[in-house]
């Protein structure tokens, strides 16, 4: 999956895409550390299923990886997201809405002595976003094979649309710029150091999201009016992560990331992590990760007055908050006697997050205005999937 298609249902990064890009971030390590050899050929079928703050997602995904002609690996992926929402947002300002979000991957890798290049393209479609992205890297092994260089640049097109409204069609171009670089340090220990960069440009904000602003001639005390956000924004990320190898063939991962942009948005996060095999068959995992961001420069959860500043967000992902999750997980892995089939495994993954909010307020307690309780949600995510090596 490519995780620049993660800009969001209704063009905003809700709770469930946040939880996702936490979990497609776990493998980030393992896909760098295995340049300079060609993916193995495997098939997957996954099941995921989020449920939290309201929102229900879920849906299936299938992922089939084959080499051909010695050099190349293609891959080819399907993943569906069925989106069920009665979230908070929904709830005060809208009604409550399903829909579905289909992606389609298509990906090819070529290895030339110890450099490897990847093609990847993605079109996501849903009601009111369409989407298609373009990945080229290159990575490179150096010194024997103990240090891998990866060099990956993304461009995205995106169409933004509202439902119910026909005229309405924004566009949005999106660039990545990545560099990692892996470096085993013995035998039992390596590290990767991760730089990303990304430029945004067009209608960034949220057709449908509202911000409220005081206003004493209504009951509540407070009015609504469109989101207003700037068209361009630059964000820079860095990773460094470490995986060390203990003697009985356990594994402990570490990862510290921070973010920052020019909306004013910064974050940082730290993720531990430790994988124990019981016997050529079965391993368990267990991860815990804790995240902190502080607002948006132009975010605030009540406006003194309508039209208080040129931009306007309420977005409680642009809000000071902090998350806290917890993961385990379960594998047990088949070897097969087969000609076609080398090993299945069968995998289970629970995951735990809890949200909570410093400057965005639960609007379903009516009170005084800018006197509700701080919002707070807890999350579940569950992935089963199937996977085949041949």
């Amino acid at each position: 999956m490519n995780r620049n298609q993660w800009t969001g249902n209704r063009n905003s990064r809700t709770d469930y895409q946040f939880v996702f890009l936490f979990l497609i971030s776990l493998v980030q390590l393992n896909s760098t550390v295995n340049a300079g050899v060609l993916p193995e050929d495997r098939a997957d079928a996954l099941y995921h299923s989020y449920e939290g703050g309201g929102v229900t997602v879920d849906g299936p995904s299938i992922l089939v990886r084959k080499r051909v002609l010695e050099d190349f690996s293609v891959s080819a992926n399907y993943y569906v997201d069925m989106v069920s929402s009665a979230s908070i947002d929904v709830i005060t300002t809208a009604s409550k809405y399903s829909e579905e979000r289909t992606q389609v991957s298509v990906g090819v890798d070529y290895l030339t002595n110890n450099t490897t290049l990847s093609l990847n393209f993605t079109n996501s479609s849903e009601s009111d976003y369409e989407s298609d992205t373009a990945t080229f890297t290159v990575s490179q092994d150096f010194f024997s094979n103990l240090t891998t260089l990866a060099i990956g640049y993304s461009h995205g097109s995106d169409v933004v649309m509202k439902n119910g409204q026909d005229d309405f069609i924004e566009d949005v171009s999106r660039q990545n710029f990545r560099v990692d670089l892996t470096q085993i340090i013995s035998k039992n220990f390596l590290m990767t150091l991760a730089v990303e960069g990304i430029t945004d440009d067009g209608f960034l904000n949220n057709p449908y999201r509202s911000v409220r602003f005081l206003d004493p001639s209504v009951a509540l005390g407070f009015s609504y009016q469109p989101e207003v956000y700037p068209e361009t924004k630059t964000s820079t990320a860095a990773a460094l992560a470490g995986r060390y190898f203990l003697p009985y063939r356990a594994a402990l991962h570490a990862e510290y990331r921070t973010y920052t942009d020019t909306w004013g948005v910064a974050g940082q996060s730290f993720e531990l992590g430790y994988i124990h095999p019981f016997d050529e068959h079965l391993t368990l995992e267990i991860t815990a990760r804790t995240y902190s961001q502080d607002q948006a420069d132009f975010y605030n959860d009540l406006f003194p007055f309508q039209n208080a500043q040129n931009f306007l967000a309420r977005d409680k992902e642009l809000s000071t908050f902090d998350s806290n999750s917890v993961g385990f997980g379960i594998s047990y892995e088949f070897k097969l006697d087969s000609t076609v089939i080398d090993r299945l495994s069968l995998n289970l993954f629970y995951n735990y997050f809890k949200f909570s909010y410093e400057d965005f307020r639960d609007l379903r307690i009516v009170t005084t205005a800018g006197d509700e309780p701080f919002y707070e949600l807890d999350a579940t995510v569950i992935r089963a999937f199937v996977t085949i090596r041949y």
